[in-house]
């Protein structure tokens, strides 16, 4: 997923970061490396809290408007994502001495476009990089078992997703409180072992790992 994720914030980061004026250059990498750990971070937390159908939610909408700027703007009306908003607008305040004003443009402009773009590429049939299945399973640091491209191999996130849209659990068979209940688990689980790792200094925590991608 971190690639996928990675490779979406340099794409999209061109005006917002790169060429805008209020973001120094040598600032670039750290920015977007900041924007990808607010977007992983908070879409992990939600799901550590029992939110699993608020990603849900969050993936059922957005993403399926031509106008990509008409969907991303859209986002911002998500709680999920004006939340992820204000985080990296403070953490451009804070470390890059932003004004909010140009802060609020680059986390506004950044983060719903980014999410839009994710989003877009699990709801393409066309586009086999990245599902709902392996965002789960790496959110929750494969505590949870997915099914795979063919369908097996664990639950299917996307049989759920399209239930989740018609309402109900349509006879399916699963029950949606012990699916939530498997996703906070693993997420928890997937956090605390995070923090043992940056406890211990052996590296290997999230943003270590984003700031990889930048180097």
């Amino acid at each position: 997923m971190l690639d996928q994720l990675i490779a979406l914030v340099k794409q999209n980061a061109g005006e917002s970061v790169v060429e805008n004026p209020a973001v120094p250059n040598e600032h670039n990498e750290q920015v977007m490396a900041e924007a990808s750990n607010t977007v992983v971070s908070g879409l992990q937390n939600i799901l550590a809290g029992g939110g699993l159908q608020n990603i849900l939610s969050l993936f059922s909408g957005g993403g399926n408007d031509n106008n990509q700027k008409n969907s991303s703007s859209g986002l911002l009306q998500n709680p999920i994502v004006s939340m992820m908003v204000g985080h990296f607008m403070k953490k451009l305040m804070s470390n890059f001495n932003m004004s909010s004003s140009n802060a609020s443009s680059v986390a506004s402009s950044l983060i719903p476009n980014v999410l839009n773009g994710l989003i877009s590429k699990t709801q393409d049939p066309n586009d086999h990089s990245i599902d709902l299945n392996s965002i789960i399973s790496s959110l929750t640091g494969g505590n949870v078992q997915t099914a795979n491209a063919g369908g097996s191999g664990g639950f299917d996130f996307h049989s759920l997703l399209n239930q989740f849209t018609q309402g109900g659990n349509g006879g399916s068979g699963f029950n949606i409180q012990d699916i939530i209940s498997q996703v906070t688990q693993g997420a928890q689980q997937h956090q605390e072992q995070e923090v043992k790792q940056n406890s211990g200094g052996s590296g290997g925590g999230l943003m270590d790992m984003i700031k990889g991608f930048f180097n």
